[in-house]
């Protein structure tokens, strides 16, 4: 109940405010520049990583990228940006 009630307040804060919801959702933000490059702020930790494959932690789950050639040319704590042939972002739902 307190869960749904703190989402609730979130929620409602983010329509009254005119803040983004990925702020105050705490959800992560995808930028992708055609089929080349991916951004993605707001995660919880790189899982893995090849040339094929990227898997981050975020709320609620894991987002997968696949694809080809794919390099890492900014990581930081909560962002990363991706380099290569995008083919596929998934979410998967813990």
């Amino acid at each position: 109940m307190a869960k749904k009630w703190g989402q609730y307040v979130r929620k409602w804060m983010t329509q009254k405010m005119d803040l983004p919801q990925d702020v105050m959702m705490d959800l992560p933000r995808i930028t992708m520049i055609g089929h080349v490059h991916i951004y993605i702020e707001n995660h919880r930790g790189l899982l893995a990583f090849s040339d094929g494959e990227v898997r981050l932690m975020i709320k609620g789950g894991q987002l997968l990228v696949k694809g080809k050639a794919f390099v890492i040319k900014t990581i930081l704590p909560e962002e990363i940006l991706l380099e290569g042939k995008i083919d596929q972002v998934i979410y998967i739902n813990e």
